[in-house]
């Protein structure tokens, strides 16, 4: 599915969103974050009044206050609904958790191209099951590029690949300029 266009948020929207998140905006370790914002199409792309997997209803955000501030079509839930029951093979999907996650470096995603993983921290995953149930720890939460015919998510976070080369170059390049290693990303409901 094409993805719609990009969210017409402004930086000080995405910044009250966060708000109650222990997030420095702009000092120390937070001079650039990402903000994932689940469900921001929910009710013009997919099922009306539902947080759709499979689709790129969702924002995501690269944040540098008083450096830089854009908005990306992006996917925050797993592609698929799968249940289960426990942490070994037959565990439920994963969805990440809304907070603020420390846990994303650059690497390589599953070795083959430049992403951002998760080996900077722990995060906290709903998993499907019946009923739903948190699991914490490194699962491979990463942030990567999605594909055209799927986002390409099992728990992922995934940027649509058409957009995909310009958010990492921005994030990279931010990075490397700001002196950053773990990019924070908080991820918020709609």
């Amino acid at each position: 599915m094409k993805p719609a266009a990009r969210p017409r948020l402004t930086e000080a929207q995405v910044l009250a969103m966060i708000a109650a998140l222990p997030l420095a905006p702009g000092k120390g370790t937070d001079k650039l974050f990402l903000v994932g914002i689940r469900g921001y199409y929910r009710d013009t792309m997919g099922k009306p009044g539902a947080n759709d997997r499979g689709i790129y209803d969702d924002a995501l955000c690269i944040v540098a206050p008083g450096v830089h501030f854009s908005t990306w079509n992006g996917n925050t839930d797993p592609s698929r609904y799968r249940d289960g029951a426990g942490t070994g093979a037959g565990k439920g999907m994963a969805v990440l958790k809304p907070g603020l996650w420390r846990a994303h470096r650059f690497g390589l995603h599953k070795g083959q191209y430049r992403a951002l993983i998760q080996i900077g921290g722990a995060v906290t995953v709903t998993r499907d099951g019946n009923p739903p149930y948190d699991d914490t720890g490194y699962f491979g939460i990463n942030i990567h590029k999605g594909g055209y015919n799927t986002t390409s998510s099992e728990g992922c976070q995934t940027i649509h690949p058409d957009q995909w080369p310009a958010f990492i170059a921005t994030v990279d390049k931010l990075a490397k300029q700001l002196g950053v290693v773990t990019v924070p990303y908080a991820l918020v409901e709609a």
